[in-house]
């Protein structure tokens, strides 16, 4: 990193290149903090959101670096083993069932590379867009994990240890997708930039069908905006 002087304080944004993170990425700019997004290559069913992450990020970020990081290689979700399909069906399930799309310890092991990110950085702040209203059941989205991580951070790190005190932010948490869209839009966000799919094809097509597409389209409707997501053919 430059020795230059740090003007503005420093963040850590997870950016998926989904709706979400660059909801998070345009609220941590707009509360004054330099922003340094972070994308993960994980072994997902496609890398075409990290194109979509990079063009977010040129805009909005002081800096924009890729991880790859291999948890598909233990499987065990839709996102990242092909032999698991999608579900493009809602799921007569209970509401404490986990979908197949679930991927294990995702958001613990970013958030731990963006704790080390944050450290080189001598940052105090990392951004997460984690949502437990509009989201599809996944036990690391819920305030209980975030505080969790949030502990651990600060007895686990030099900065910790030294007095100074590290903090996840998490703006999008209690907000409905209506709301959330309605956020983004207030601060200039280009949705059309954006993308959700779980099966996206290589042009960055969505199939319209998953539950994140379904959750995706609901909020578009409901905050009364055009739904610029493009979706692909289907036969």
């Amino acid at each position: 990193m430059s020795d230059a002087p740090i003007t503005r304080p420093r963040a850590v944004v997870l950016l998926s290149g989904g709706l979400d993170s660059a909801t998070t990425l345009a609220m941590a700019q707009a509360e004054g903090f330099e922003c340094f997004c972070l994308s993960f290559d994980y072994g997902q069913r496609h890398l075409t959101e990290i194109r979509f992450a990079g063009q977010i990020a040129s805009k909005r970020a002081a800096h924009h670096k890729v991880v790859s990081v291999d948890i598909a290689g233990f499987g065990g979700s839709a996102l990242t083993d092909r032999n698991i399909a999608v579900p493009t069906v809602v799921a007569a399930n209970e509401p404490s069932d986990i979908p197949v799309t679930y991927v294990p310890a995702r958001n613990t092991v970013f958030l731990a590379y963006a704790l080390a990110y944050a450290e080189v950085l001598e940052a105090l702040d990392i951004f997460i867009g984690v949502n437990a209203v509009d989201y599809s059941g996944y036990p690391d989205c819920r305030p209980e994990f975030i505080q969790a991580f949030e502990t651990m951070a600060n007895l686990a790190t030099r900065i910790g240890v030294e007095g100074g005190r590290l903090h996840i932010h998490t703006p999008l948490i209690a907000l409905s997708k209506e709301a959330i869209i309605k956020v983004g839009l207030g601060l200039g966000v280009d949705y059309g930039q954006t993308v959700s799919c779980y099966q996206l094809d290589e042009s960055g097509g969505a199939c319209g069908e998953c539950d994140s597409c379904r959750i995706r389209r609901a909020g578009f409707e409901a905050a009364g905006a055009p739904d610029p997501t493009r979706y692909f053919p289907r036969g």
